[in-house]
């Protein structure tokens, strides 16, 4: 469905409507480039704007990203600026031309988009007018399709475009309209006013006299001849031009001459018609409709059947998809269409007996047979369908036991099955095509809630759609409960429904609508009536566990929370009936099926509840705790937990930094609601270990964001569930860091004196390590300050306690921060003995990161030495050790000052590279990236 600006769908009726504020435009594509828009009419030729003009028109959603047209325009322009320069000039002229109301600057979407009128180009009106068509009774559809192609000029398409892809564009168009002349004709004779199909047919036979349909109706529209010599003249002349008639033509054919039908065949006017009306349009869907029309057509062209097999879960539209579907290929099937409703999963029925439904196709097809059995009835539909070409839809399958009796065998047949499970045992069948429904992106659902609020209120209440979409989470039916409840109201009623779902306990209530049939919680509980109890059971657990995604090593470590769970083949149950998805190795609820599972399931028993959730709970927090410490103790093994060892759960071993960042980057986001689901549980162990297991990963990401909040809270956890003063100290370290990072030095000091305070408090060999890393961070921050004397104090201090403990990593960290406070001062050859001491100690530790940090000083050493190739090899070490350890943060500020020097010793190619590289870094952290391309604008 098309819709313009106004939200409206498109008229059909020729001339488009006009709306107040937007210019009335009347645009042409099935012929010369043009449009007519304010009184001025423009004819654009084979300019490029002509062919943006058209490829906007004719693609979905009428957008297409930039990138897409480059390759379509331009496909052997390989240079980025000349390119990116070529389509700014074609877009500028076509807005120019067109007026900026209709083409919109792009903004951040890097897409071009039209904004047009409804009814405003003939193509959009002609796909209009086939799809107003679909259901109508014979002689309103006639008068549709007779509309639609009345769109058409005498020329070709898209006149004058050349090029590959406007040659397969032009012949795409071409087969749409030769469709629809097929369902004019159809339309025609099932209405029978006689002149109307003569007239019809001898007007498109002229046509298109070579396509076997349109012959077929042009001879049915001299039937009251029968087969005299004339006729069979002109049949032998098409077949000696055209070859061997197809199976349609070839049926009329031999009724015209009133022969007998060939056996298995119905008579040509018995043919079954049992698709139900259309309820609604599937919104959103057109990619998926596209594609399984061209299945269809390809089957078709082979001469083959094939099964359209469309799985999702519930309420995400596949009935919807699948009858519009059936109905759009309704005109391909001259033996009819049968149609099974099988009540897998609906509510208050009980899934359809297959014999019951098999009895019913067989009564339409005759003869009639005698058998008696399921599989028997099975042989005779097969043998009746053999050869024809019918659709069949089977609707809402529980399993495939309840469907494979019903499919077709051999022949030119197709079936449309839908279900909510996945009816795997079918994939391994002859022409079996599965297809998965997806949910609405974020602009499909805004036209589902917008379509029957009024346009004035779109604007005021545009935050308010977005939360709707959020908590419908971009699921059709409930955002056609939503749409239904909004239908007509004011922008209040709009907020109040907000406001309302908010509640996540009362969230399905508000998608509960069953006086009209709607309802995203009955659909639930619909696909879960008929899960194992393991498999419930499982749900109920996955629901408490945060999300958003869990990996297969954590959801088995669920199953111990309950005895004698058999977790992996409850997973595969969950997936199989789409209650459970896999995505990017992590499986996911929907939001709504969460809902649905944490509230409206009872898996267990009341008295039994409690404990199992607690269970659940801590294998949940446990899990992911162990993980990402084992993560943690890959990325800075000096760091130490007070994690104790794994017990009940599976660990992850990172065999080095990249893949320690690597499962971290996939599970961060999960471990982050882990984190808020410890502290509104109140369970502190969690609450305030996981910030400090996270640090690492976060300082090298450069998410900084909320680490100062989580580590202040963490911080206060820790003291109030009684840790020790070394760990509450570690914690103030931690959170002193970040601060740091964040050049909150003032914050970061009166942070560290506190660890300061909490270390002397032990002094065992921990309290003392403790406090010699607390008066270290102090120093530099002092530093950071402008307090040197200070920043000298504490860093010897921490020195001393470092060699006394005989910890060379701090010592060498120690040296190295002295060392540049000498450098500060301009004494070279202090600054050089302490870092070159640094560099002998941490290159004999196992701490990459380190010796990085001691190379990066010694290279700014070097430099200010002017030992400048000294300085550029150290930098390069520096450089590609940050880049193994994924020390982004570092590696960026690194590169940077990197590619100064490279740029003063005249490399600029080698600076070039750098910048890049910098480049990559800051996108990937989602930092400005503006000074960057500057410079790197110069240097080119």
């Amino acid at each position: 469905m098309y819709r313009g600006v106004d939200g409206e769908r498109s008229s059909s009726s020729g001339a488009p409507p006009h709306r107040e504020g937007v210019s009335v435009m009347d645009g042409r594509v099935l012929g010369p480039i043009g449009f007519e828009v304010g009184g001025r009419k423009e004819v654009l030729g084979t300019r490029k704007e002509a062919e943006l003009l058209a490829l906007l028109v004719t693609s979905e959603g009428l957008s297409r990203s930039r990138e897409e047209i480059i390759e379509i325009l331009w496909p052997e322009e390989k240079d980025e600026k000349k390119r990116k320069d070529l389509i700014n000039s074609v877009v500028r002229e076509l807005r120019k031309r067109l007026g900026k109301e209709f083409v919109p600057h792009a903004g951040r979407t890097r897409r071009c988009t039209l904004l047009l009128p409804s009814g405003s180009f003939d193509y959009l009106r002609f796909l209009e007018g086939r799809r107003r068509a679909e259901g109508l009774p014979p002689s309103a559809r006639f008068e549709c399709l007779r509309v639609a192609l009345g769109e058409w000029g005498s020329g070709e398409p898209l006149l004058g475009l050349l090029g590959p892809h406007f040659e397969l564009l032009r012949e795409k168009l071409r087969r749409e309209r030769i469709d629809a002349v097929c369902e004019l004709l159809r339309a025609a004779w099932e209405d029978r006013p006689g002149t109307f199909l003569l007239e019809e047919a001898r007007k498109w036979f002229e046509l298109f006299p070579e396509n076997h349909h349109v012959f077929a109706y042009y001879l049915l529209a001299h039937e009251h001849q029968q087969m005299d010599k004339s006729l069979e003249r002109t049949v032998a002349q098409w077949i000696e031009r055209h070859g061997e008639p197809g199976e349609f033509l070839q049926t009329v054919i031999d009724r015209l001459r009133g022969e007998e039908p060939r056996e298995g065949r119905s008579r040509f006017l018995s043919v079954p018609d049992q698709l139900p009306p259309e309820k609604r349009v599937p919104v959103g869907q057109e990619k998926l409709l596209g594609e399984l029309v061209d299945l269809v057509e390809e089957a078709q062209s082979a001469g083959r059947g094939l099964i359209l097999l469309l799985s999702g879960m519930a309420g995400v539209g596949k009935s919807t998809v699948a009858l519009h579907l059936a109905h759009r290929l309704r005109g391909r099937f001259p033996d009819g269409a049968l149609y099974g409703e099988l009540n897998g999963h609906t509510d208050g029925a009980s899934p359809a007996d297959p014999e019951i439904i098999l009895d019913g196709f067989l009564a339409a097809l005759p003869p009639y047979p005698t058998v008696r059995s399921l599989e028997a009835k099975g042989k005779e539909l097969r043998s009746a369908l053999a050869h024809r070409s019918a659709l069949i839809f089977l609707d809402n399958a529980l399993n495939v036991k309840q469907v494979k009796e019903l499919l077709p065998g051999t022949g030119a047949c197709v079936a449309i099955v839908t279900s909510r499970n996945e009816l795997g045992a079918l994939y391994s069948w002859r022409g079996v095509h599965p297809r998965r429904v997806e949910l609405l992106g974020d602009d499909d659902a805004l036209r589902v809630l917008q379509e029957n609020v009024a346009e004035k209120e779109w604007s005021n209440c545009a935050q308010a759609f977005a939360q709707l979409i959020r908590h419908c989470g971009n699921l059709p039916l409930a955002l056609t409960v939503v749409g239904r409840r909004l239908a007509h109201r004011s922008a209040n009623t709009i907020h109040a429904l907000v406001k309302e779902m908010d509640e996540e306990r009362r969230r399905l209530e508000s998608l509960h609508l069953p006086e009209e049939e709607l309802s995203v919680r009955v659909a639930l509980n619909c696909s879960v009536r008929d899960l194992s109890a393991e498999a419930v059971l499982l749900l109920w657990q996955l629901a408490v566990h945060p999300g958003p995604g869990i990996s297969w090593e954590a959801v088995m470590d669920l199953g111990m929370a309950a005895e004698e769970q058999h977790t992996d083949k409850a997973l595969g149950e969950l997936q199989r009936a789409n209650l459970v998805e896999l995505r990017s190795d992590r499986y996911r609820l929907h939001d709504l099926v969460r809902t649905f599972a944490r509230h409206h399931l009872t898996p267990v028993s009341p008295e039994e509840r409690d404990a199992v959730e607690a269970a659940t709970l801590r294998q949940v927090m446990e899990h992911q705790l162990h993980n990402v410490r084992a993560c943690d103790r890959v990325l800075d093994s000096q760091r130490a937990l007070p994690i104790g060892d794994p017990e009940g759960v599976r660990v992850f071993s990172p065999e080095d930094p990249a893949q320690a960042m690597e499962w971290m980057d996939k599970e961060y986001e999960t471990t982050r609601q882990c984190l808020e689901l410890a502290r509104r549980k109140e369970m502190d162990r969690y609450a305030w270990l996981l910030p400090t297991a996270l640090v690492t990963y976060q300082w090298r990401r450069s998410l900084f964001r909320s680490m100062e909040s989580d580590l202040r809270e963490a911080a206060e956890t820790a003291e109030r569930a009684g840790a020790s003063p070394v760990e509450c100290a570690m914690v103030h370290r931690m959170l002193a860091g970040t601060q740091w990072r964040l050049s909150e030095f003032e914050k970061a000091a009166a942070t560290l004196a506190r660890a300061v305070l909490l270390s002397r408090e032990d002094d065992s060999g921990s309290g003392r390590l403790s406090l010699a890393r607390s008066l270290y961070a102090l120093g530099i921050t002092h530093r950071k300050k402008g307090e040197e004397t200070a920043a000298e104090e504490r860093l010897r201090q921490a020195l001393d306690l470092y060699q006394e403990l005989g910890e060379p990593v701090g010592e060498a960290m120690a040296r190295n921060a002295i060392g540049v406070l000498h450098l500060d001062e301009g004494d070279c050859d202090q600054a050089l003995q302490w870092c070159e001491g640094a560099l002998q100690l941490i290159a004999q530790t196992a701490d990459h990161s380190g010796q990085a940090d001691v190379l990066f000083t010694l290279a700014k050493v070097r430099l200010a030495r002017a030992e400048r190739e000294e300085g550029i090899a150290l930098y390069t070490e520096a450089c590609a050790i940050y880049q193994a350890q994924e020390c982004w943060t570092d590696e960026d500020k690194t590169r940077r000052l990197f590619a100064e020097v490279l740029v003063s010793a005249g490399r600029a190619e080698e600076a070039v590279r750098e910048l890049e590289r910098v480049l990559v870094l800051r996108e990937q952290m989602d930092t400005d990236t503006n000074e960057i391309r500057d410079l790197l604008e110069t240097l080119r």
